[in-house]
């Protein structure tokens, strides 16, 4: 594809800062930059019918030009059509401006009119007319507006810069491109074709135009990036050679029948398919995830027993030593007595350390359980075959790498007690299989939330008075650790101070935040998990997964400022033990419609799955993963996740069934690595592609 500076006005200085700022390095990249939304400037209005405050495109000759202003100099053009007279004025580069108009320059002028003694429009967008040709592509018709940083648009580059180039691109270099998609895959969803939809999704004639354009491009960013995901797993197991051993269950089943309480169907499935991947000959890569308390732990325990059984050595990570301890505590209560499990800290020094490191190097542990320590240099196993990651996205990739090398061919089981919606699953964790738990253990009593305005905090402490003296514990969580000057909301700090020296001043109130050390959390979560803390006020550093059952009221002041899935995790804390336990959730009088609608689904449901969904539809997949720390991004040029879940499941299968039929996985593996991706890959940007799948 062209090099970015073959476009007219991009020299090498301006070529350095789109590469810098926009990761645009060719044509093809200025051509798939997606407009951020758009401007209906289409319709034409006569001076004479504008109201004040309208924003409207009008087309009028210019009778008159004046630059004025001593200390700075602005210009005012007398503009005027059939109806009546109106005053543009430029505040802004006006001396320049004042060289590209001339009296008799038909113009249109797209902006918001202001009434005075004239109607006046401030620095507008505008175009010259040019009857019968395609140039105006500032005003008259409906607009793409781009995403431009300071740095671009010191270079010319906002939203009119980059109409400019991008227009130049179209008209020179759009008969370049060539569809890659099959036509009958075209003609099977009804597709407008490709170049059609790159003129469209920057100047379309209607809004409908742009939807169709998205569509088409966004089906060439699924299938592509479908296409490549497949392709790689495929090429994965063409690769790998797993050791697999003869394995006697007897202790597996020993395990499973000890158990002090009866799997749930969704667990059996998830440990069959485990168990599956782990005695298969190539690596798993495998994602488990479960609604909160849904019991992965156990699942992660069968896993573990199988991979002994295989001649292996499991390493378990956490992302904090709560958590690491906590996952100790449990494998040592119920895996068989015969195994070897450790846990091991930054703590842990000495001479201790070293005889670990020993007996994990000679294989006579079987399992280790800690924090990222475990990927420390001096971290060596003798035969490491399962990696267990808990709260995946607590980790880099590096770091993920990094205890994956202490490996070879090395099984990999991710666990999140965040269920992902379907959409994201198929792509943004296209890489991992995925198995789920959605059903809750039989004994689990369903938590009850309820809502409540800040008005009855008086009733909410009261009944917080009430369970205590039955002897429960209570957490009362806030968005912030300081008071913020511009967000009127109560600190942690703050509430901390109120309840242990006045409302509650008799019981023990604890407060534990982001800015406590480490060692300070962890004698805090001790204190509590001990029943020495009655109350204690966080911020929403409470671990995912901490285990208090004492625990049976959670208090979330502010919960509009939390997404869905954080309150639904946040519930999860409580409801761990035999008692009723309570999520009050405590909101200002006035909250958006978007916020009510979350406390709402809050109160109506406990389904993580269903308001993961839901939360993908109110918040949209940029907002409800961030950065993925393993990774992937987020982000598609094209694709809607919030829409776009059929299509997504429809081109996956065609994907797999064309991966399937490839006879040399490793030379089509290879062409997409070499100079040939642009001829495979038209439709979706190189660089976009190896981020996502880095």
């Amino acid at each position: 594809m062209n090099n970015i500076n073959k476009i007219k006005g991009i020299g090498p200085k301006k070529a350095e800062i789109l590469l810098t700022e926009l990761g645009i390095e060719t044509v093809e990249d200025l051509l798939y930059y997606i407009p951020r939304k758009y401007i209906d400037r289409s319709k034409l209005k006569q001076i004479d019918t504008c109201e004040n405050e309208d924003i409207v495109t009008i087309i009028g000759t210019i009778t008159k030009i004046v630059l004025t202003g001593s200390k700075r100099k602005f210009l005012k053009l007398t503009v005027s059509d059939e109806s009546g007279i109106l005053e543009v004025l430029f505040f802004g580069g006006a001396n320049y401006l004042k060289k590209k108009f001339a009296q008799g320059d038909e113009v249109l002028f797209s902006g918001k009119i202001k009434k005075g003694y004239l109607p006046q429009m401030i620095q507008p967008e505008f175009d010259f007319a040019e009857i019968g040709e395609d140039k105006n592509i500032n005003t008259g018709r409906i607009i793409p507006l781009y995403r431009s940083s300071e740095t671009l648009k010191k270079a010319g580059f906002d939203s009119r810069g980059f109409r400019k180039v991008i227009k130049y691109s179209i008209d020179n270099f759009l008969k370049t491109v060539h569809d890659k998609i099959p036509e009958n895959l075209n003609n099977k969803f009804d597709l407008i074709p490709l170049k059609d939809a790159l003129y469209k999704i920057h100047f379309p004639e209607s809004l409908n135009d742009t939807e169709l354009a998205r569509k088409r491009l966004a089906f060439n960013e699924i299938f592509f990036f479908q296409y490549y995901l497949s392709l790689s797993k495929e090429w994965l197991k063409n690769r790998s050679s797993k050791t697999l051993n003869k394995i006697n269950f007897e202790l597996y089943e020993n395990f499973i029948n000890s158990l002090p309480f009866k799997l749930t169907n969704d667990q059996k499935k998830s440990i069959k398919e485990i168990t599956s991947d782990i005695l298969s000959t190539h690596p798993m890569n495998r994602l488990l995830q479960g609604d909160v308390g849904s019991g992965k732990t156990v699942v992660s325990m069968a896993a573990s027993i199988t991979a002994i059984l295989n001649g292996f050595q499991v390493a378990i990570m956490a992302p904090t030593e709560v958590l690491a301890k906590q996952h100790f505590e449990n494998f040592i209560s119920l895996m068989p007595n015969s195994l070897s499990t450790i846990s091991l800290t930054g703590r842990l020094k000495g001479k201790k350390r070293e005889d670990l490191l020993y007996n994990l190097s000679t294989g006579k542990i079987d399992i280790i359980i800690g924090t990222h320590a475990i990927i420390e240099d001096d971290i060596i196993f003798k035969n490491l075959g399962l990696i267990i990651i808990d709260e995946q996205h607590k980790f880099g990739v590096n770091q993920r790498a990094k205890l994956r090398a202490k490996g070879n061919e090395t099984d990999l089981l991710v666990m999140t007690a965040t269920p992902i919606p379907r959409s994201l699953s198929l792509t943004t964790f296209g890489d991992l299989d995925i198995s789920s738990i959605k059903e809750k253990p039989a004994n689990r009593i369903p938590i009850k939330t309820l809502s409540f305005s800040n008005e009855k905090i008086s009733g909410v402490y009261n009944s917080m008075e009430k369970y205590i003296k039955e002897g429960r514990q209570i957490y009362f969580v806030l968005p912030l650790i300081e008071e913020s000057e511009k967000i009127d909301l109560k600190s942690a700090i703050e509430r901390y101070e109120e309840l242990s020296t006045s409302v509650f001043k008799q019981r023990n109130v604890g407060l534990l935040h982001g800015k406590l050390k480490n060692k300070e959390k962890n004698e805090i979560m001790k204190s509590f998990k001990n029943k020495e803390i009655d109350i204690l006020v966080s911020t929403t550093v409470i671990e995912v997964g901490v285990d208090i059952p004492n625990a049976t009221v959670m208090v979330i002041e502010h919960p509009e400022r939390f997404g869905l899935s954080q309150l639904h995790q946040l519930r999860g804390r409580v409801g761990r033990g035999e008692h009723q336990s309570f999520c009050i959730l405590l909101h200002p009088n006035k909250i958006s419609q978007t916020a009510k609608k979350r406390i709402e689904t809050m109160v109506k449901y406990d389904d993580g799955f269903l308001i993961s969904e839901m939360d993908l539809q109110l918040r949209g997949a940029g907002e409800l993963i961030g950065n993925r720390q393993h990774g992937h991004s987020s982000e598609f040029e094209f694709v809607d996740l919030t829409i776009d879940e059929n299509l997504i499941i429809e081109v996956k299968d065609i994907v797999d069934d064309l991966v399937s039929d490839i006879k040399n996985i490793d030379l089509a593996y290879s062409e997409i690595h070499e100079n040939k991706f642009s001829q495979i890959f038209w439709g979706i940007r190189k660089k976009k592609v190896l981020s996502i799948l880095a």
